[in-house]
């Protein structure tokens, strides 16, 4: 896509009705639009400097809470939430992999991916946003510099001298916020970034996926896996509660069939890719489905205005990227923001902004490329190419040192970490 003149900061026409006084205000130094996990994550962050930050959520907060979602959550986002000091919150409740398969289809060779590789308690854990959502909300609730505005709508975006003002209508009335900054957190279809022109560069996949919670008969041994399949890969999650999450990416059309198949014929077709190692399988939630993409912003900022997680790029589900880098886009942003202010910088300058620019725009490449040679090279069926990547799972499985380095990418401790996951709180 190309982008258009970039415009987020625009003059009221003078036919515009006047912010007055017959409308409150608020002002703060930061403005955060879309209270999901990477949103509230960056308030959270935030808090300790004293900033004072507005959190505009289009749900209620129940509402946003309520997602009935499991996520891979890597080493650095956990290191982010016990920096935040929310692992008490959160520790209890989710999943601790003590062993991560990838495999390619029939192919015997199997890669283990084990704590003892990183010296670390896990290899990755299974969080439920409902469990992330909550230790966040409980976080920001008492905190009387954090505004949460929840059943919010955003309406029109001013320049006011050296900030912004949008209008923002609340159940109780309407609002003016006037700030410095307004960070897009509000996912892939960021009015934000449709407003401010922000183009962006990507394909949809050909594919889409299905996703359900399960419980099996047997225990999953806190293992997950990723099995790699010609129609796309298929993921298995350990939770809490010995449940699991399925991520079983297919082709359009067949994702669409299975999602319309009865439970029986579902569950008989599931269990054919899943295997028989935990015994039957009892489905807890009627399958969804989700489209895959990839996208990458030309820019993650402009005047007054940045841009976080799926606002800011989007990935291929495979190997559990996406939340993740999200939350590292708002660990870095928070990093830098704090620093500009006990600096008495401007937050919205560009100046500013392009630190977290350059930090985090070139790092989420590395990723977005990553996931999408991963999920190509291993759906395709040519031979020469089906005998290169099981080659190379062999060197993978057989050379350790590579074998940490793959590990380091997948858990965000390759390249820059934020200084808040290496803060334990």
């Amino acid at each position: 896509m190309t982008a258009t003149t970039p415009q987020f900061r625009s003059p009221a026409p003078s036919d515009q009705p006047s912010l007055s006084a017959q409308r409150s205000e608020l002002a703060v130094d930061v403005a955060i639009v879309g209270g999901g996990i990477v949103g509230l994550t960056l308030a959270a962050a935030l808090a300790p400097s004293g900033m004072q930050v507005a959190v505009i959520e289009a749900q209620t907060a129940a509402g946003a809470a309520s997602r009935q979602r499991a996520y891979a959550f890597s080493l650095t986002s956990a290191d982010i939430f016990k920096g935040l000091g929310l692992w008490p919150q959160i520790g209890p409740h989710i999943c601790h992999f003590d062993k991560v398969q990838l495999s390619d289809g029939d192919y015997a060779r199997v890669v283990q991916f084990l704590p003892t590789d990183l010296g670390t308690e896990a290899v990755y854990y299974g969080a439920e946003h409902g469990v992330l959502m909550a230790a966040l909300q409980g976080a920001i609730a008492a905190l009387p510099n954090i505004h949460y505005l929840c059943s919010a709508t955003l309406g029109d975006i001013h320049d006011r001298g050296n900030g912004t003002v949008a209008e923002v209508s609340l159940p109780e009335g309407k609002i003016a916020v006037r700030s410095p900054l307004f960070v897009a957190a509000d996912g892939k279809g960021s009015l934000l970034r449709q407003r401010a022109g922000i183009g962006s560069f990507g394909w949809r996949y050909p594919q889409s996926c299905v996703t359900a919670v399960l419980e099996p008969e047997h225990s999953h041994q806190n293992t997950a896996y990723e099995r790699f399949w010609p129609s796309g890969p298929f993921a298995i999650l350990p939770l809490p509660g010995q449940r699991c999450q399925i991520v079983w990416t297919a082709p359009h059309a067949e994702a669409e069939a299975i999602l319309a198949m009865p439970e029986a014929e579902f569950m008989a077709e599931l269990e054919r890719r899943y295997g028989h190692q935990m015994g039957r399988l009892k489905r807890l939630t009627a399958p969804a489905l989700f489209p895959v993409q990839l996208m990458q912003c030309d820019r993650y900022v402009l005047p007054r205005l940045a841009l976080v997680g799926d606002a800011a790029h989007s990935c291929h589900p495979v190997g559990g990227q996406g939340l993740n880098m999200g939350i590292r886009d708002a660990a870095a942003l928070s990093e830098v923001l704090i620093a500009a202010y006990h600096r008495g910088q401007d937050l919205g300058s560009v100046a500013v902004l392009r630190r977290y620019e350059r930090w985090r725009r070139l790092e989420n490449w590395v990723i977005l490329t990553f996931t999408d040679v991963l999920t190509r090279l291993f759906s395709n069926q040519v031979w020469p190419l089906v005998v290169l990547r099981r080659g190379g799972l062999w060197v993978l499985s057989s050379v350790a040192p590579l074998k940490r380095l793959a590990l380091r990418l997948m858990t965000g401790r390759l390249g820059r970490v934020p200084q808040l996951a290496k803060t334990k709180s």
